[in-house]
């Protein structure tokens, strides 16, 4: 590892932590040669997820897209940014345990559906509406009576 600040390749491990709820590894860092010090994190590398579309298209994983369509669903709603973030966070952590490279868009959608269930039935209604591509008011209306139900 080299000295952000020198260049040099020898350092020494101050400090080790978890960070990221466990996903990682802080370390503090201190330089032989100047002394100075300096933060590293170390990640799990994570396969590159490809995501199966609905017309057989094939993209990969965008977690800010994922991110962008349940922030969309809570709109005005009482769900916070940091709980968005967890949606996203378990939604990644479901897909990374599967241990599979491609991944239908339909299974993601349903874990996203899971979770926005339990905490805000609006959000998820309008994610639903979103997501399953409702054609008509039929439709909405069978998903809010199941909702209900």
């Amino acid at each position: 590892m080299k000295c952000p600040f020198c260049g040099h390749e020898e350092d020494r491990v101050v400090d080790s932590r978890t960070a990221q709820d466990g996903r990682a590894v802080r370390r503090r860092r201190e330089c032989i040669k100047c002394k100075e010090r300096f933060t590293t994190y170390e990640y799990i590398e994570n396969v590159v997820l490809t995501v199966l579309k609905s017309d057989d298209r094939r993209e990969p994983f965008d977690r800010a897209k994922l991110l962008h369509g349940i922030k969309l669903a809570c709109n005005k709603r009482p769900v916070s940014d940091k709980r968005i973030e967890a949606i996203v966070n378990e939604v990644e952590v479901k897909l990374q345990e599967r241990s599979k490279s491609e991944v239908t868009s339909k299974f993601i959608g349903e874990l996203v559906m899971g979770q926005l269930r339990n905490i805000d039935e609006v959000a998820y209604v309008r994610f639903a509406s979103v997501y399953r591509k409702f054609q008509d008011k039929a439709e909405f209306f069978e998903e809010l009576k199941k909702l209900l139900g």
